[in-house]
């Protein structure tokens, strides 16, 4: 969600800074701003795009060799300039309204929980605030606990803080420092290339270009960096050496080539994305799941935890979540496993039965959403540690909590909306399947060889769904003019048709909602109109003629069908119908291939209605605060 950057040099940091906000403007935000050393403390913020911050840096000649940087997604107070990052802490006696510089500056990912109690305290020991925000409240109690050195000001601050975070604050009377501290939010330690400079950041990726020598920090850490040295504390405040790692980050801020969005290039990468997620694919399946760590050690054995385990039990939020709905199927059906699909932020808050014998699998692009994390530790509090997480960032925090991990290949996925990020969960999740049905025997021969020859082929087959945007933009132009929208799939095409109603809503900002198609009349029904217009997926399975009896209930109300047909479903275009015919069945995997054009149809109609389709309004790509 939010983003930190932090330095110490003996150069101006600016342009590294604003650069570093720049690579992680994916995650999405709604301001940014930067404050430097200058002989005090100077910032400039805007609630506009991380470009006009630099414009604003250059014009205001903001120069510093020490600073902080932030992009801020709001939780509390609204995205106004006053609410952005960095805060100045505000001394007894000094007005706030007159935003002069404090003797703090900090930037904050997270939530304080407590911050309220800690407002009231500052407020009655004469700190002023600016702000609505939480993290106001962080730069008063370091200012109240200084007294000449930042870094036990801020180990004494965090003692009251209650809640997530990661932090990073500079102090104007000590010009060549930054410290930083993480609980339950991100946050990592770079080794500068030149010998006078290191750095922070929430993700490695901020460092891309500028260091790939990359601490981890753990959590409740506290890191103090200088020109040329640096130091770490545990949680228990006493000193720690953390293994420095060599991480080959990209640069957010890659080509778009002939694409006009992010997201229309990378619905166009899936079969690229799917490819590398495959590579190694041979015959022993879990073998790849033994996820060799970061450093490149092998994890712990597939084979042994597999046999262990009698159900599964996935953790996971949004589009992740409905990767795992859609697992559900293959892994009931195919490997004949108990599947219990949860929503990660609900889990750890209700009352459940743990299994030891159950297998926990987390699904994150990130790797850092804190509500997967948190339900993860949830899950191993009641005794359920055999682990698994599929991920597509290997250096996550995810990756370093499971026994085991399978890390997808989708590369840099910029847009907010998540396209191949999906779909690389679903190949890895069929293979997950496939996996577990081996090392269980539920497989024969021939069924194993005929799958793992149809995952081979799934980049091909993806290419030619791709072949039907010229279909899918007809079909955007009238759902430009809609305000609502049904979505309807059967079986394990129901989770396909909520994620499709998911991309909708993302960046269209149509409301969309999607049903098993079986539960149309239990209520849905009463909404279809002919303004209504009703998507289906419809593959030539087991439910087809079930499927049908559904779409003729929208028929006979008025209502106008959008549908996805394999082409030996018998379902043609008429008045009222729209088929767009899908080049292949294709079985178990056939979820893969019908999402694509869901992606296109939430990508086309949001060109049409004008919305910002990479940065869609009030949604952060990586969500790391509960």
């Amino acid at each position: 969600m939010c983003g930190i950057v932090g330095a110490v040099s003996s150069r101006n940091i600016v342009p590294v800074l604003v650069q570093g906000l720049q690579r992680l403007e994916y995650r999405g935000y709604d301001s940014c701003g930067v404050a430097v050393h200058a002989g005090g403390l100077k910032r400039a913020r805007t609630t506009s795009r991380v470009a006009d911050l630099l414009v604003q840096v250059r014009n205001d000649h903001l120069e510093g060799a020490t600073g902080i940087a932030h992009t801020r997604w709001a939780t509390h107070g609204a995205p106004v300039v006053h609410n952005a990052h960095p805060h100045f802490s505000h001394g007894p006696g000094v007005d706030a309204e007159q935003q002069r510089p404090g003797r703090i500056a900090i930037v904050h990912n997270g939530i304080i929980e407590n911050h309220d109690r800690l407002r009231e305290r500052l407020q009655e020991r004469g700190y002023a605030f600016a702000s609505q925000t939480d993290t106001e409240v962080i730069a008063h109690l370091v200012d109240s606990h200084y007294d000449g050195d930042l870094f036990e000001a801020l180990k004494a601050s965090v003692k009251e803080l209650q809640g997530a975070y990661a932090i990073a604050a500079i102090c104007r009377d000590e010009p060549h420092r930054v410290v930083g501290a993480r609980a339950g939010s991100p946050l990592v330690l770079g080794l500068g290339k030149e010998a006078d400079e290191n750095f922070l950041a929430s993700d490695a990726m901020a460092l891309a270009g500028v260091t790939d020598q990359i601490v981890y920090l753990e959590e409740g850490d506290l890191v103090d960096i200088q020109p040329g040295k640096y130091w770490i504390a545990d949680r228990a405040q006493k000193p720690v050496e953390r293994k420095v790692r060599t991480v080959l980050a990209h640069s957010g801020a890659a080509e778009l080539g002939p694409y006009r969005h992010y997201m229309q290039k990378e619905i166009f990468e899936q079969p690229r994305a799917i490819a590398d997620t495959l590579e190694g694919l041979e015959g022993v399946v879990p073998e790849l799941f033994d996820g060799a760590s970061i450093d490149g050690e092998p994890g712990a054995a597939a084979w042994r935890v597999f046999q262990d385990i009698d159900k599964v039990l996935i953790l996971a939020c949004g589009t992740s979540y409905y990767s795992g709905c859609t697992a559900k199927y293959w892994l009931e059906g195919i490997a004949r496993i108990p599947t219990q699909v949860e929503i990660a932020s609900e889990y750890r808050y209700r009352d459940s039965v743990p299994d030891p014998r159950t297998l926990v699998v987390t699904i994150s692009q990130s790797g850092e959403t804190a509500d997967t994390l948190a339900a993860l530790k949830h899950a191993r509090s009641l005794g359920m540690t055999q682990t698994l997480t599929i991920c597509n960032v290997a250096t996550s925090a995810m990756v370093r909590e499971c026994k085991l991990a399978y890390i997808t290949r989708a590369g840099v996925e910029i847009g907010v909306a998540s396209t191949k990020a999906f779909t690389t969960q679903l190949a890895a999740l069929f293979l997950l399947t496939l996996a577990l049905a081996q090392s269980k025997g539920r497989l024969g021969d021939a069924d194993e060889a005929r799958l793992l020859k149809e995952m081979r082929h799934l980049p091909v087959a993806l290419q030619s769904v791709l072949a039907l945007e010229p279909q899918i933009i007809s079909w955007a132009e009238d759902f430009a003019r809609k305000e609502n929208a049904l979505f309807l799939g059967r079986g394990l095409h129901y989770p396909i048709a909520l994620e499709g109603a998911l991309k909708l809503k993302e960046v269209t900002y149509i409301h969309a909602e999607a049903y098993a198609a079986g539960e149309l009349k239990h209520g849905p029904l009463a909404l279809v109109t002919s303004e209504m217009p009703v998507v289906t997926v419809a593959p030539n399975d087991s439910l087809l003629e079930k499927l049908k009896s559904n779409l003729q209930e929208v028929r006979a109300r008025g209502g106008v069908l959008y549908v996805l047909a394999d082409g030996d479903t018998r379902i043609e275009s008429s008045e009222g119908i729209h088929v767009i015919r899908m080049p292949e069945h294709y079985g178990a995997l056939s979820p893969l291939l019908h999402v694509v054009p869901l992606q296109l149809l939430a990508y086309h109609t949001a060109c049409a209605r004008g919305t910002d389709v990479d940065k869609p309004r009030n949604l952060a790509k990586s969500v790391t605060v509960e």
